[in-house]
């Protein structure tokens, strides 16, 4: 069973409390999606450093309810 948008916004929001969280549904079928998140924790850390941090937010998650997640994070600016 896909996850839901608010499902994944929700888990990276415990991990990154500060974070701006957008969601969206690339191909309106609840498996692929794009992330968009912003936190202040990714301040001094590498693009993977980043990416690894909302993975480990998503606990497992990913790969399997969660099909395919495209990834744009960055510090605030």
């Amino acid at each position: 069973m896909p996850m839901l948008s608010e499902d994944i916004k929700k888990l990276i929001l415990e991990a990154l409390p500060d974070a701006e969280v957008t969601i969206t549904d690339l191909a309106g079928d609840g498996d692929h999606y794009k992330a968009e998140v912003v936190s202040a924790e990714f301040i001094g850390k590498s693009r993977v450093q980043q990416h690894q941090m909302v993975y480990k937010a998503l606990k497992g998650n990913m790969g399997g309810a969660l099909h395919a997640l495209a990834l744009e994070t960055s510090p605030p600016s």
